[in-house]
């Protein structure tokens, strides 16, 4: 029967083993995406698609006349500016 101190030995053993041929194969998978990318030509968007996360903010004034609505956020539209924006409340 193995002892205690042989079994993590053999761990050890195991665990390098285990991190040499994750890495070898690592390498050839990149090597393999890197090849396949110049063969077609893929950009970074075709390979690694991205979309913003857009987080809507609801309005805070409404523009009674035209609809028109503004978060309160950024530069004031035109029909809030130099006027009382409590007016325009939602």
């Amino acid at each position: 029967m193995n002892t205690y101190q042989e079994l993590l030995a053999r761990k050890a053993a195991l665990d390098q083993q285990i991190a040499l041929a994750r890495k070898a194969q690592a390498k050839q998978a990149l090597e393999t995406v890197h090849e396949l990318i110049a063969e077609f030509g893929f950009t970074a968007q075709q390979v690694f698609p991205w979309k913003p996360v857009v987080k809507s903010v609801a309005a805070k004034y409404r523009d009674p006349l035209t609809g028109a609505s503004w978060s309160g956020r950024g530069r004031a539209p035109k029909w809030i500016e130099g006027k009382n924006r409590a007016e325009f409340l939602v």
